[in-house]
């Protein structure tokens, strides 16, 4: 078994807005910064055996004080990026809704094999994400290893843990700069040992939530619309 510490990235502006930033890449803002400082003070020098991240720039932000903090290089991993979302990429909820209503409404069902214009199925996203757990976790037997990646990529690995399926809403909380920690079996095993610890963030401003749940309670029913 091998035991990972998994990280979603730090805040961006772009989180404060709620967009779909996909694999746009953007930068940590200044409560992002300091969040991905302190994450790197809960972690000490020897916990972990190797640090990888996905390659885009708000996790390798994120990653830099974890690596100077464990004496370790970063590996970057494309696979442990965010979903793509295609044409949506990178735009407002509101905005998603006025130019691609028709995608809005797919987006609502939660549905395994749907995929905005251009974007990865949950199912596709899916396969990516637990394809690159598992390399990484078989190229580690026995070893703790730091995963800085997204939410997206936290919520395929809660799923599996607790066999959730790929359909419906996000079920898990996954902050920015959450420590989280699971086993796995490098065959498609996961379990579950913490998750979602923020106590090293509890003076900071609160964060925005992306709740899909209340995503689909804010839409008017047919009879209201």
């Amino acid at each position: 078994m091998t035991e990972l510490i998994l990280i979603r990235h730090g805040e961006t502006d772009w989180n404060r807005e709620l967009r779909f930033q996909g694999q746009v890449d953007v930068s940590l803002n200044a409560t992002g910064m300091e969040q991905a400082r302190r994450l790197a003070g809960c972690l000490s020098a020897g916990q972990a055996k190797a640090l990888y991240a996905s390659d885009l720039l708000r996790t390798q932000q994120t990653a830099e004080p974890v690596s100077q903090r464990l004496g370790l290089q970063v590996v970057t991993d494309a696979g442990l990026r965010e979903q793509s979302f295609g044409r949506v990429d990178g735009m407002r909820v509101d905005d998603i809704k006025e130019q691609h209503p028709e995608a809005w409404a797919g987006w609502l069902r939660f549905e395994e094999d749907f995929c905005m214009p251009g974007g990865e199925s949950t199912r596709q996203f899916h396969e990516r994400v637990m394809g690159a757990v598992n390399r990484i976790a078989s190229a580690h037997p026995g070893e703790t290893l730091v995963v800085v990646t997204h939410g997206g990529v936290l919520d395929m690995i809660y799923r599996t843990a607790h066999s959730l399926g790929l359909n419906g809403p996000r079920e898990s909380d996954i902050p920015n700069a959450g420590l989280n920690r699971v086993r796995v079996d490098g065959q498609g095993g996961v379990e579950i040992l913490s998750w979602a610890d923020v106590a090293h963030l509890a003076d900071l401003p609160p964060q925005p939530v992306y709740d899909q749940k209340k995503l689909v309670a804010s839409e008017p029913s047919p009879n209201e619309a």
